[in-house]
């Protein structure tokens, strides 16, 4: 099948310097879930290609690490604005590629953005630290230096986003990238990869092999997992995943960054505005149809809030416009794939079998995508926990629970494997409070009033347990691309010794 039937990825590919008519062999296929038609083919990477790009990435990182700072935020900042002026094609591709509505599309496009914009104020601001000394005539200092080669594993579901939260930050560091994106989402990684070399072919300071795309399926993965000339892996993707790479690195005595699966939760209390929550839990739970990392997943309601909120939950799912995300006016696109949805159907089932209440979560004929993956979001009423919502199903599910005590429901919250984010709806200081202290949750992300999706770039995003520990990023996640050396000048004659030593030599 031709690779360019599709006008719209042929058009996006071709806006970033790219001929999408080469795209018609390779064993990666690209369909778009929209209606399941192959947009294109991309070859997998060869192991002889593999390390000719690592000699290549090498050698950039020689050139690139002596390049100032600011220099190389400078050439972050170019590529900020190259997505800037490109950024209606590359939303529509991960559209077409993800199926994400317009609206999500053009939100992750503007995510690669705003993490240039920080990387550039970052590139000025890679501070260290002066440390008082003990010894006479002595100061020390904290420095951070350049790392190596950046290995980037990313997942489907935010195509572009994840990469530049990465890449942006390690190149501002110092450090050369490569980057394995999805099996299913190789042409949005194509075109922002291509962009990024456009600019880089532009930039006096930037070394050939400075940014490379490395595609393949779990091979490649193994490769730069295995590599020791690969001193930081970041890999995004589910807990499995990330338990066989971050075993693997840990065995060559390399660094891995793990942003792995959540399970989220959201707690509503009595004291919740009622509008408020309805929204919050509607957009975190069927958004992105339900394929985020931080989707709502797991709902805590009080007993006196229980039926009415639960009533006005019902209303807005069944109202939910389900169709093409090329259609303006849907809010739900589809699943990636059959295999999504016959997970979700699997663990719909389970639910229904240990006796819960399963309204909605059926799949939904939309003319002419009948390919297609598109569902209902289900809630599902559970009177406890049972195995099925203590796992992660990367599909729009909602397990609903009552609960009668704040200290009951975050116990709720916290006693799933996963600790990526969290939140709370409550007008109430105390609960609020309690929620963020150390006796509150205990993922890497909390929040107060706003669902446990949708988080910025200011802050350090990842979480805690199986998800891995990782932060990408804002805040101070940059440290994770350096390495940091303590350092003492002796600015003296003499040699006094710490801790007070005596070694007198003749």
């Amino acid at each position: 099948m031709s690779a360019v039937k599709i006008a719209a990825p042929a058009g996006s590919l071709a806006a970033v310097g790219f001929d999408p008519a080469t795209l018609t062999s390779g064993d990666l296929e690209s369909r778009s879930p929209i209606d399941g038609r192959v947009l294109g083919r991309l070859a997998s990477t060869s192991r002889a290609d593999y390390d000719a790009t690592l000699a290549r990435s090498l050698a950039a990182f020689a050139a690139w690490r002596a390049v100032p700072a600011p220099r190389r935020g400078e050439l972050v900042r170019l590529f900020g604005e190259a997505v800037r002026r490109h950024q209606p094609a590359l939303a529509e591709l991960i559209t077409l590629e993800a199926g994400k509505i317009g609206s999500e599309a053009a939100g992750e496009v503007q995510e690669v953005i705003d993490i240039c914009d920080f990387a550039v104020g970052l590139s000025r601001q890679l501070y260290g630290l002066t440390i008082a000394s003990e010894r006479k005539h002595h100061h020390m200092l904290e420095r951070w230096h350049p790392i190596g080669p950046v290995a980037i594993i990313t997942a489907f579901n935010f195509p572009m986003a994840v990469w530049s939260w990465n890449a942006t930050l390690a190149l501002v560091c110092g450090n050369p990238v490569l980057w394995k994106p999805s099996e299913k989402t190789p042409l949005t990684a194509l075109a922002l990869h291509r962009l990024l070399e456009s600019v880089i072919a532009q930039f006096a300071e930037a070394p050939t092999g400075l940014s490379a795309l490395v595609a393949g399926g779990r091979a490649v993965g193994e490769w730069l997992a295995d590599d020791a000339r690969i001193p930081l892996v970041s890999a995004t993707g589910s807990t499995r995943m990330g338990r066989e790479v971050g075993v693997r690195v840990a065995g060559r005595f390399g660094r891995s960054l793990l942003e792995l699966g959540g399970n989220n939760a959201m707690i509503v209390a009595p004291s919740a505005a009622e509008d408020l929550a309805v929204r919050a839990i509607t957009f975190a739970a069927a958004g992105t149809a339900g394929q985020r990392c931080t989707t709502l997943r797991r709902l805590y309601v009080h007993e006196t809030r229980y039926d009415a909120i639960l009533a006005r939950l019902k209303r807005a799912f069944a109202s939910l416009r389900i169709g093409s995300p090329l259609a303006a006016d849907t809010l739900v696109g589809p699943l990636v794939d059959r295999q999504a949805f016959e997970a979700m159907q699997a663990a719909l089932a389970a639910a229904r079998a240990a006796g819960g209440l399963v309204h909605g979560g059926e799949r939904v004929a939309v003319a002419g995508h009948e390919a297609g993956y598109y569902v209902r979001p289900a809630l599902v009423e559970l009177a406890a926990p049972i195995e099925a919502s203590a796992r992660e199903t990367f599909a729009p599910i909602l397990y609903v629970f009552r609960y009668r005590t704040i200290e009951d429901a975050i116990a709720g919250n916290n006693g799933v494997a996963q600790g990526l984010s969290s939140s709370l709806i409550t007008q109430n200081l105390s609960e609020a409070e309690t929620f963020l202290s150390a006796e509150g949750s205990d993922c890497g992300i909390a929040n107060i009033n706003i669902g446990p999706s949708g988080a910025e770039i200011g802050g350090a995003f990842g979480g805690e347990k199986e998800t891995g520990g990782g932060r990408e990023s804002g805040s101070d996640a940059w440290k994770a691309y350096m390495r940091r050396q303590t350092q003492t000048v002796n600015y003296s004659s003499t040699l006094p010794l710490a801790q007070g030593v005596k070694f007198d030599v003749e």
